[in-house]
């Protein structure tokens, strides 16, 4: 809203004279509590999403699950061609079987040169080399064992299972299609909880931290994409430790409890922060007038003379502007009509009572 200086005019368009008063609607100025709201756009994610991927190649065999399916930790989901690592599991244990036999008949060796050795018939030379390939093929075993192992850890690949209860999301290969190690095979979605993130400038950070509920379990609103409400309150969990240099916003995290499903990975919405402002000095939005870049009210003194004052906006709710400096109690402010006055003019204040900004 912008000022007109000059001379003062009335419904007709002519200027009034000097001895005309005219009456204005004027405001008392008073501090109150008050709530602050403010609306940040939500990313809104699981609380686990994992993607499923391959830990080996082989054919994609058989496919038990479909997309959008609910599915419980541990269930089968994809079955790859396991003849190649089966054949490997089997050499694997025939290698384990022929070191053990080594080992033993390494054993019966050094139990018969030890017995010659008390004996005095070889020498304590020969029970070293005897003991000394006993310990290389107790080595092979253990390197056998741990072929073996690895054989049957590739083995179980062949089977992937769900990581933990959750939603099957789009299955991008189909039954028969060639797998190597990395390949996604879907993603699973833990939805029973969502988390939502959201940015918060430094400025409504400070003035969250400051406010007397500023804990992280804070519960926060959300409003869906399509405007409707979220039916479920949330919580603040964390903040992040850090400013984002190029938009110098700092990150929250709420969570969301979901129990029909509703909320989905990937969704978006809008957070409702609210902060409790005690003793806020409230000005109708009517009052203001911009100038310069900067935001002016008439002020009347104990004259009924109008003067304009600058003042420094913290934040705005609905019609009204919260006073940061400029504008203190009890100064009495033009409501409306602030197009017709000029400085110094001369009026008749009609006091309006503004009770209703209380439940803004």
């Amino acid at each position: 809203m912008t000022a007109t200086l000059g001379g003062c005019i009335t419904k007709g368009g002519s200027v009034n004279n000097e001895n005309d008063v005219q009456s204005f609607p004027v405001v008392q100025l008073a501090v109150t509590d008050t709530v602050l709201h403010h609306l940040y756009v939500a990313d809104i994610q699981a609380v686990r999403n994992v993607d499923v991927r391959a830990r080996i190649n082989g054919f994609l065999n058989k496919i038990y699950v479909d997309e959008g399916q609910h599915v419980n930790k541990g269930q089968l989901l994809f079955s790859l061609n396991d003849e190649e690592y089966q054949a490997n599991l089997a050499r694997a244990k025939a290698a384990l079987s022929s070191a053990i036999a080594e080992a033993k008949a390494a054993q019966l060796e050094v139990d018969r040169v030890k017995l010659l050795t008390d004996k005095k018939v070889l020498a304590k030379t020969e029970l070293e080399v005897a003991q000394a390939r006993l310990a290389a093929f107790n080595a092979k075993i253990e390197e056998a064992r741990s072929a073996e192992a690895n054989a049957a850890t590739h083995l179980s690949y062949t089977s992937i299972r769900a990581p933990f209860d959750g939603f099957i999301d789009r299955i991008p290969l189909k039954t028969g299609s060639y797998v190597t190690e990395g390949n996604l095979l879907t993603t699973v979605s833990d939805i029973g909880e969502m988390y939502a993130y959201f940015n918060v400038s430094e400025t409504e950070y400070l003035e969250y931290s400051r406010s007397k509920e500023s804990k992280n379990d804070r519960e926060v609103k959300l409003t869906l994409a399509d405007g409707s409400p979220y039916p479920y309150m949330g919580k603040i969990e964390t903040v992040e430790s850090e400013f984002e240099e190029n938009t110098g916003s700092i990150a929250f995290r709420a969570r969301f409890p979901n129990p029909k499903q509703l909320l989905k990975h990937g969704a978006s919405g809008k957070i409702v922060l609210t902060n409790k402002l005690e003793n806020a000095l409230l000005l109708p939005q009517k009052a203001v007038f911009e100038m310069q870049d900067k935001n002016y009210v008439y002020i009347l003194d104990s004259a009924n003379q109008v003067k304009m004052k600058s003042f420094e906006p913290q934040a705005r709710i609905h019609h009204s502007y919260i006073v940061h400096a400029g504008l203190k109690p009890g100064e009495k402010v033009v409501y409306e009509g602030v197009r017709n006055l000029r400085e110094g003019m001369t009026i008749k204040p009609e006091l309006v009572k503004l009770d209703s900004l209380r439940s803004l």
